[in-house]
């Protein structure tokens, strides 16, 4: 449980108030700089920043059963395709499986933690995957049908597989989407789009550390156990790297579970 200072913190932060709710694109970017990282469609049940809730700019909001009618879900969705189209905000399937924005400050700590190295790639990904990457390799860019053709893959389900697969370890992401004549992601590599972050790797450890910092700044108020499930990170790494935190002092123990952010105490 976190008591009204934290939910207040984030209510400024994550967006949850009216008169910082975000309207469009310009704004939506700006969110995902200042939170670092954030979910597309989620809302109240997750403990952690939505592009759909600032779009409400609200604290207790559920998305409706019927999301074909409902405006809001309809403006998130659109700003999702506009944020991924203008290429300045990563978002793509991290290691949650959940399509997640993330702050172009986080990237290379994000790469150093998931992402594997060229010479590597025979041996930890999937033929299908090897064949997709091939493909991007020489086009730079193909909607999901023609990749699938391209890469000599028999489904839909298997192109699915492969491409979470390369999200998944930072080779390529969705670059734009397309609704006419029908609705198709178009794929590119991630080196396309952000190429100056990728220049510069750090340590996992400070990696692991650096997300941590991230994470527990927007969340002001959070446990072990939730950067694991939201990120994605193994528990005992996000033990290690709240330990380190601990002990430089930016975070303080709240009970058993919970750490606040240190400059909170007063």
């Amino acid at each position: 449980m976190t008591d009204e200072f934290i939910e207040n913190y984030r209510d400024k932060l994550w967006r949850r108030e009216a008169d910082l709710m975000v309207e469009n694109v310009s704004q939506a970017e700006a969110f995902v700089e200042n939170v670092g990282f954030a979910y597309a469609l989620t809302d109240m049940r997750w403990t952690c920043p939505s592009l759909y809730v600032a779009v409400c700019g609200r604290r207790d909001v559920r998305i409706p059963k019927n999301v074909q009618k409902d405006p809001e879900t309809s403006q998130a969705w659109v700003l999702k395709d506009e944020i991924l189209q203008r290429g300045k905000v990563y978002y793509g399937k991290m290691s949650t499986t959940r399509a997640t924005f993330l702050a172009p400050r986080l990237l290379s700590a994000a790469c150093s933690i998931w992402g594997i190295d060229k010479s590597e790639e025979k041996e930890k990904l999937s033929k299908n995957a090897q064949a997709i990457l091939k493909v991007l390799r020489q086009e730079w860019e193909m909607a999901s049908s023609d990749l699938r053709e391209a890469a000599g893959i028999e489904d839909r389900t298997q192109l699915t597989k492969a491409i979470d697969e390369l999200q998944a370890c930072f080779k390529c992401i969705p670059i734009n989407v397309v609704y006419v004549p029908k609705f198709t992601y178009i794929w590119g590599l991630l080196e396309g789009r952000f190429e100056h972050e990728l220049l510069e790797p750090i340590q996992r450890q400070q990696a692991i550390k650096t997300l941590a910092k991230a994470f527990l700044t927007t969340l002001g108020q959070a446990t072990e156990k939730e950067f694991t499930r939201i990120l994605g990170v193994s528990l005992e790494d996000s033990k290690i790297a709240y330990k380190e935190l601990l002990k430089e002092d930016y975070i303080t123990k709240v009970d058993a579970n919970n750490y606040r952010l240190t400059n909170f105490r007063s």
